[in-house]
């Protein structure tokens, strides 16, 4: 057992977008389970967007990170230590916490996964929370129905590649937007989208043809200039699934990098009826989590789901992959393999 635990924390919060400065790498003491707990030795960290807001010091539905904190995020790995009898040595879970080597957590807030059924690496994407909030979000808002036409912006990312065959399994017609010609061929190629849109280039012209009869449901992951364009071709009583805004997480006035307003003109609401919906994966997806996770596995069993992670290996590399996906530069769920 090593003697220290390397581990990333929040050395300043950033002002815009994140830089290497805003993060320390240090070497802690090596924690100690209590009774009822459980030393998780990390395997995977999972990277996500939404670990951009914990950084800033504002009102959101989570506490922020505390300066000199250890940035957060969900971890997948092998139980070191166990001091509880749920779980022994060698155990995989889900539920280890933060950019570190090793976390101590109340063996109730672990969930087992067996590496048999898949890559343990999976519970942090396309059977984690990636994937359930795809689920959840589809179920509860945009519950897309066969035939009508499902938008998913950010396709090939953690949640979006999930969210489109999804959508696809329900019979809907299914385009992706992604950045770039490689993503795009992804999108449609690999994961069976309909059609697939790169928003590097025109929008509009390229949204006039793969959705000439208008837009059902839209999965908003992005915001900024690719909301703009979608959103005036929602039929009457359409869907907006509202997920993320990757593309304005780093300004403080709501517009993206490009300098497009914070969002549409809302009077269509009413007039076409339209249903608007944030959502928190954590409200009440994690207390269906069996059920997800069985029908997830089924649908991978019948060869219905496909999904692609970006693998970036080494602790020390998670603040400059975290930067590159914020940026678009990542392709697929990251993740950050601790060896």
């Amino acid at each position: 057992m090593p003697e220290t635990n390397p581990r990333i924390l929040l050395a300043r919060r950033p002002q815009g977008a994140p830089v290497p400065e805003d993060f320390r790498l240090e070497e802690a003491p090596m924690p100690v389970p209590a009774d009822g707990q459980v030393l998780v030795r990390h395997r995977f960290l999972s990277l996500d967007p939404y670990q951009r807001g914990r950084m800033d010091d504002a009102r959101s539905y989570a506490k922020p990170v505390e300066l000199g904190g250890v940035m957060e995020c969900q971890a997948v790995g092998q139980v070191a230590a166990s001091r509880d009898a749920r779980f022994k040595e060698g155990d995989w879970v889900l539920g280890g916490f933060g950019w570190q080597t090793f976390s101590v957590r109340p063996a109730k807030a672990l969930i087992a996964i067996d590496p048999a059924e898949a890559p343990p690496s999976t519970a942090l994407g396309v059977l984690g929370m990636p994937g359930l909030t795809a689920w959840v979000g589809l179920a509860d808002i945009g519950q897309p129905k066969a035939g009508e036409m499902l938008v998913v912006s950010a396709a090939s990312g953690a949640v979006g590649q999930v969210a489109g065959q999804l959508g696809k399994i329900a019979g809907a017609r299914v385009v992706g937007i992604a950045g770039g010609a490689a993503k795009c061929a992804f999108v449609k190629d690999q994961l069976g989208f309909d059609a697939a849109v790169d928003h590097r280039a025109a929008l509009d012209p390229q949204l006039d043809a793969a959705c000439p009869d208008g837009v059902d449901v839209y999965w908003e992951n992005v915001g900024g200039a690719v909301q703009a364009a979608v959103f005036p071709r929602f039929n009457n009583f359409g869907r907006m699934v509202m997920c993320g805004m990757i593309a304005q997480y780093n300004t403080s006035t709501g517009a993206d990098a490009a300098g497009a307003p914070p969002g549409p003109n809302l009077g269509p609401v009413v007039r076409k009826r339209l249903r608007i919906q944030g959502f928190i994966v954590g409200d009440t997806g994690w207390s269906r989590y069996a059920a997800f996770r069985a029908e997830m596995l089924g649908h991978i069993t019948a060869g219905k789901l496909r999904w692609r992670e970006d693998v970036v290996h080494g602790l020390a590399q998670a603040p400059a992959a975290f930067i590159g996906l914020l940026e678009g530069r990542n392709f697929g769920k990251l993740v950050i393999a601790l060896d």
